[in-house]
């Protein structure tokens, strides 16, 4: 199987984290930042955006899909850029599980065992466990057919014809993931698999142009898109009672069949 591995990258040259986990990651970045990128990681392939693509994430990874699909690509892996480590659990024992590092040499096959159980089940799109804590594992449901699979890590299979919605630049991973249930009826999403990013935390990349009211405003055009019933969120603590402030991750609840 050909695939690629990329991921986009703004704005912080010194903050890609990636190259130290898995080397041959693509970095996509701006034209005008192609120089410094190329100084701060002189061993990582850094690939400039044509003029006016960068500056929101979901026109970044369409352009991303069609360049890598029209280079032959049967899958493209799209990867945040700090994204520091992909673990998977196993027992010990009865009792507790040991995580492990998926090494380096591991991808190949763990792209393309992965791609082929998802076109066994109908699915173009697949990726893993969105929570690292053992407690997230169900070792009994290795897998689920009806979650999102978000930005972080997602691979994209060739034969599919869905894109990111470039309205929603800080929602796009919900949104694709209930495009491809939507028409395709099922993603995979491997339980046992994680990843470790800094995400929120990091400067540069989306946090750019992040804000509460951006999330709000975001988090509203998805809930119109496909609806309360399918897109909501969560006002409770984590003690059960209301709360006012705004959990900008919403629950997912797709109305199909499936694990």
């Amino acid at each position: 199987m050909k695939f690629s591995v990329n991921a986009p990258s703004l704005r912080r040259p010194k903050g890609v984290l990636t190259p130290a986990y898995y080397p041959m990651v693509k970095i996509w970045v701006d034209a005008s930042e192609v120089a410094e990128y190329r100084r701060e990681n002189p061993m990582v392939e850094i690939v400039e955006c044509p003029a006016g693509v960068q500056g929101n994430l979901s026109r970044v990874r369409n352009h991303i899909l069609r360049e890598e699909f029209a280079a032959g690509m049967d899958a493209v892996v799209i990867i945040d850029d700090d994204l520091k480590r992909i673990g998977y659990f196993e027992s010990i024992g009865r009792f507790g599980y040991n995580d492990r590092l998926l090494r380096v040499e591991d991808w190949p096959d763990f792209i393309e065992n992965y791609s082929g159980m998802a076109r066994g089940i109908g699915a173009y799109m697949w990726g893993m466990n969105v929570n690292n804590d053992a407690d997230a594992y169900d070792q009994y449901r290795p897998f689920n057919t009806t979650s999102p699979v978000l930005g972080p890590f997602s691979v994209h299979l060739k034969g599919g014809d869905i894109f990111y919605d470039e309205r929603l630049p800080l929602k796009e991973d919900y949104d694709i993931s209930l495009q491809h249930l939507n028409k395709y009826r099922a993603i995979l999403r491997l339980n046992k698999y994680h990843y470790e990013c800094l995400q929120s935390v990091n400067a540069g990349g989306c946090a750019v142009y992040r804000s509460m009211d951006r999330e709000r405003e975001q988090l509203d055009l998805l809930i119109k898109k496909w609806g309360s019933g399918i897109v909501h969120t969560d006002k409770r603590r984590q003690d059960g009672k209301a709360s006012s402030v705004l959990d900008y991750n919403p629950i997912i609840k797709a109305p199909i069949k499936g694990v």
